[in-house]
């Protein structure tokens, strides 16, 4: 054993778990983490990427988890600086994401004393740990392998999510022998019990009209979705962060817009990782009448948070597996009407979402001029919501969004991540000017560590779901729902970013091959005339019938 830091020990438990990229924004209290960082980013171990609020650390990790399905890990100071990232940290909670934050204390001698120390938080620790999957306190470097260790397993186990690590000020350059950091294995999953899936299993063979729905802790069992969507001809419908575990160029991969036709004579509803937000919570407005359903999911508790009529405890691969075989050996008659009511329902939908503009023109030219591996993260604005149904998604883990969380201004720099985490594929953010002011000062961190994000930025002068709610639920009256704003393009040219100005869908397509090209970070200004945008809502949640 080798005498170290605490922050060294640290820095060399995130390398031993491969961990090739910290984002952060240094501060006092966490001044020894970032020396070991130094140290190792100078021998080649990892990179640094620094920010200008600590918001964007929280949501560049979060960005690069998502994109990646693998650990991501930020640093700020305690205190302010763990509140300012706070909002971040929830959204991957909601998202199951396993986001690491690193952050510091007060000094060993003044914890729990309540002096005022700089940055003190009363109960920092209980604070974390209300809103994240674990958290936990290191307060000697010689337990720095074990617990860093530990946060890695409990991100990584079961239903996955977000940890925090804090140290006090003093024991980051706190010098001991620390022992050789071991990665620990994941606990193990829940296996799927036979006589659920068997009961599973007949019930789809009972079903004429089953219907998918799946979420984020889904991704890892895509293969087994298809091959159980296409022998039993069940659409696949996800509602923000699913997308593209079946493909919607897979005429069983359904926008939840097209799937939503065929819910009326859905006779069986199959839910895997997901906490099927659309058809049981508040977006669709009913369930039909003798309808069935099916669970599979890791997390025990979701059983009885929706309880279904055959519940299957277990991660997705190995209960959609199961479930697979069990069918397969029961059988399945398909009906041979039922790909063309699929393809009808698609059709319909496409049709009917048109109406939705200028936002789904916008998103048309966006689908076709990208390939299909782009990553999109969006944005709570007009052109956001509406490429929930109405931008075609293909590969798992290429459509970002902030879950259920809905955090406003979380999409540029969540993007941020994402191109971090694959500087080679084109990453777009679709951003409202409400939003997008949330992380403007961010345009400094992409030109800093040139990271070619391409910001799309629909400029309409106002909260404009807010707006569009305040004149029609209170008679009119429209309330900090208005914004002035900069000049989008000369702000980002300021900044060193390539921008243009658009005005018109027919203009949109050059200025993104443009901005595509130029493999910088680069900025699209849309000016949209206020008010004069369709709303998406009748989509996402559709009126009773």
């Amino acid at each position: 054993m080798t005498a170290i830091t605490g922050g060294e020990a640290i820095v060399e438990g995130l390398v031993a778990h491969g961990v090739d990229t910290v984002f952060g924004l240094p501060g006092a209290q966490i001044y020894g983490l970032f020396d070991g960082l130094a140290k190792a980013q100078a021998k080649a171990q990892l990179k640094v990427v620094g920010a200008r609020h600590e918001q964007a650390c929280g949501y560049m990790a979060f960005g690069y988890a998502r994109a990646t399905g693998k650990p991501a890990v930020f640093s700020v100071v305690p205190g302010p600086g763990v509140l300012n990232a706070s909002a971040a940290m929830l959204t991957a909670f909601g998202c199951n994401e396993p986001v690491l934050c690193l952050t510091g204390q007060v000094p060993s001698g003044f914890l729990g004393r309540g002096r005022g120390h700089l940055h003190e938080m009363p109960d920092q620790l209980a604070t974390l740990r209300s809103f994240l999957k674990w958290a936990e306190r290191i307060e000697y470097p010689g337990d720095v392998p074990g617990l860093v260790s530990r946060a890695f397993q409990q991100m990584l186990s079961g239903r996955r999510g977000p940890a925090a690590l804090e140290m006090p000020w003093d024991v980051f350059m706190q010098r001991a022998e620390v022992g050789a950091p071991t990665p620990l294995p994941r606990f193990a999953a829940p296996q799927p019990d036979p006589d659920r899936v068997s009961a599973a299993a007949a019930l789809i063979a009972d079903s004429k009209t089953p219907m998918i729905f799946v979420g984020n802790g889904a991704f890892d069992a895509a293969d087994e979705i298809l091959e159980l969507a296409e022998l039993i001809d069940a659409p696949v419908v996800a509602f923000r962060s699913g997308r593209g575990i079946v493909s919607n160029a897979h005429e069983l991969g359904l926008t939840f817009a097209a799937a939503y036709n065929l819910w009326p004579t859905t006779d069986l509803m199959i839910g895997i990782g997901t906490r099927l937000e659309l058809a049981t919570m508040y977006r669709w407005p009913y369930r039909p009448v003798g309808q069935k359903s099916i669970r599979i999911d890791i997390d025990a508790s979701e059983m009885r948070r929706f309880t279904p009529d055959a519940a299957i405890v277990a991660d997705a691969p190995a209960g959609t597996s199961d479930l697979l075989a069990a069918v397969r050996k029961l059988g399945y008659i398909k009906s041979s009407t039922r790909r063309g009511e699929i393809r009808d329902a698609a059709a319909l939908a496409a049709q009917q979402i048109e109406t939705v503009q200028p936002q789904m023109a916008y998103l048309k030219i966006l689908r076709e001029v990208l390939p299909a591996d782009a990553i999109i993260t969006d944005e709570l604005c007009q052109a956001g919501f509406a490429s929930w149904f109405g931008f075609p998604v293909y590969q798992p883990r290429s459509y970002l969004t902030s879950g259920y969380q809905g955090t406003l201004g979380s999409g540029f720099p969540t993007a941020l991540g994402a191109k971090v985490a694959y500087p080679d594929r084109p990453v777009v953010a679709i951003t409202g000017d409400g939003g997008f002011m949330f992380a403007v000062q961010e345009l400094a961190t992409a030109v800093q560590y040139d990271i070619g994000v391409v910001t799309l930025v629909f400029n309409n002068s106002a909260y404009g779901n807010v707006r569009r709610d305040q004149r029609a639920i209170f008679d009119g009256r429209v309330v900090a729902s208005d914004l002035v704003n900069p000049d989008f393009v000369k702000l980002a040219e300021s900044f060193g970013v390539g921008a243009a100005r658009v005005r018109s869908p027919g203009e949109f397509r050059g200025a993104l091959e443009r901005a595509l090209s130029d493999g910088g970070p680069y900025l699209i200004a849309i000016e949209i005339d206020k008010d004069c945008e369709a709303s998406p809502w009748p989509f996402i949640h559709p009126p009773k019938p």
